[in-house]
């Protein structure tokens, strides 16, 4: 997984990229109309119900905006919300807080509904001893915040991005010329380029299973759009020889089934790609 460097460094970009975006050369809405003298207070209003995510987010956005922005806390990331709920107070330049109003919200909805989803499945596993992972599929720029989200909700992050795993699919295995190919020539590659990075192995049947299974080095197999029963088998023929993830069209209905099949985790790109952002506003306080 990337460093809490590089986390920050992909944070630090989202909120320069939002704000050059959104507020370009000025909010010439506010500054039209407020004083840059005027102070304001404002408050985050839930009108929904699930699991708060990206009040520490929030806090970056308005510092970056305007250090002097005072932040008081009453709900924390990973607490239940409902209706009618006020997760914190920001006060300080009326126009500072207009500027950072629309990223804290598009954010924090993002986040929240991803945090609530993940929330779900994770209580859908208890007792199992599968953990639930996010994926790739998440929406371009803010990958950084939407993995966070999966975390906040009690899930686990995959790999970030292409860079700091090896995960062999399909293609891959094909363009290769098979498996044991795929497998030799990454492990040739890591060798050649001094690359400590960890092999993932995906496979589309149990004869594919076996053949990964007389390569060594590998540290996950990932038992694709298997099954129940192919899974359990899968999983037999796996023992303890590396770890195992099931995948593909796993939803709410066959979760907990796929993980009494005896897998460690379970991939789900439904996590930041399939939901509905949770109800937020940013209300002026008088």
């Amino acid at each position: 997984m990337i460093s809490k460097e590089q986390f920050n460094t992909e944070l630090d970009l989202i909120i320069a990229n939002a704000i050059r975006e959104d507020v370009g050369d000025g909010d010439h809405s506010s500054l039209s109309c407020i004083p840059e003298s005027a102070t304001g207070k404002a408050k985050l209003l839930v009108k929904d119900q699930g699991v708060i995510a990206g009040v520490e987010f929030a806090k970056a956005v308005f510092n970056y905006v305007d250090a002097n922005l005072k932040v008081e806390t009453l709900i924390n990331d990973g607490d239940t919300v409902k209706y009618g709920d006020i997760v914190f107070y920001v006060e300080g330049s009326s126009q500072s807080i207009l500027k950072a109003e629309r990223l804290v919200l598009n954010s924090m909805q993002r986040m929240s509904a991803i945090a609530t989803k993940t929330a779900f499945f994770v209580d859908l596993l208890k007792g199992t001893g599968t953990k639930i992972l996010d994926t790739r599929k998440t929406t371009p720029g803010i990958r950084a915040l939407e993995k966070w989200a999966v975390k906040i909700g009690g899930g686990e992050n995959h790999r970030f991005a292409l860079y700091d795993m090896i995960m062999l699919k399909d293609n891959h295995i094909d363009f290769a010329g098979g498996i044991t190919q795929a497998i030799e020539k990454t492990q040739a590659y890591l060798k050649a380029t001094n690359r400590d990075l960890k092999i993932i192995v995906e496979a589309r049947d149990l004869n594919e299973i076996k053949e990964i299974l007389k390569s060594n080095g590998v540290y996950r197999i990932l038992i694709d759009n298997f099954n129940f029963n192919d899974t359990k088998t899968a999983v037999k023929l796996i023992g303890n020889k590396c770890l195992t993830e099931s995948s593909g069209g796993i939803n709410e209905k066959t979760i907990r089934d796929y993980a009494l099949c005896g897998v460690n985790y379970i991939s789900s790109g439904a996590l930041t790609h399939s939901v509905y952002n949770l109800d937020l506003s940013l209300k002026a306080v008088n």
